[in-house]
């Protein structure tokens, strides 16, 4: 092999790869896998005004309709059961009493009817207020306003006691609905809220310099 015939293939190795590029030096670890830049993620936007409009429209309906329901359920005198039922402060009294104490169907209709009584809550307070949004807040509003019910009807209904066991088991059965149905019906309905951590990690970082 001599030094014309090395240049000459050099020359053609050049003409193939074009005058502007240049030769390419294998790598020494190996060839280098490309790969294509990540896309990024598009998120669904809020639904249409009118779907807006109609789902606010129907939650407060729906709402209206569940406070009338509620209202019958604890707010309804029973004189009958004046000198029977005691109010209760301890969490799982009147749950272990009605599940040691009845049976089995009446504990499941007593227990049971709690939590399904909550779970409108959960399914509703994402859509009718957006604020309120979230596991921890859908709890927090449903056992206050729970805790407020259970209140009115221990000192002005005759027949009905404050159960804490009743508040427990309704915001049980919000945050329920809230997880099976109403955190993708607000999601669909409103747009998705910012959490305090993404606001943080969007903010630029600013050097003590700069201050």
């Amino acid at each position: 092999m001599t030094w014309s015939y090395v240049r000459r293939m050099s020359e053609k190795r050049v003409q193939r790869q074009g005058p502007d590029r240049p030769a390419e030096r294998p790598d020494p670890d190996g060839p280098v896998e490309r790969r294509r830049p990540d896309r990024p993620q598009r998120r669904r936007g809020p639904a249409h005004p009118v779907v807006r409009a109609s789902a606010m429209v129907t939650a407060f309906a729906g709402t209206v309709l569940f406070g009338v329901v509620l209202a019958r359920l604890t707010l309804e005198p029973s004189a009958a059961s004046a000198a029977l039922v005691h109010a209760n402060v301890q969490p799982g009294h009147s749950v272990n009493a009605y599940l040691d104490g009845t049976s089995t169907f009446e504990a499941v209709r007593q227990l049971g009817g709690n939590v399904l009584l909550g779970v409108p809550f959960g399914v509703l307070l994402p859509v009718l207020l957006p604020p309120a949004r979230g596991l921890l807040r859908v709890g927090i509003v449903t056992a206050c306003l729970m805790t407020l019910v259970e209140l009115v009807q221990g000192a002005l209904v005759t027949g009905r006691v404050f159960d804490i066991d009743d508040v427990i088991l309704n915001t049980a059965g919000a945050l329920l609905g809230y997880l099976l149905i109403g955190r993708r019906l607000g999601r669909a309905v409103h747009p998705r809220r910012r959490h305090w951590w993404n606001r943080r990690a969007a903010e630029p970082l600013t050097s003590d310099r700069d201050i």
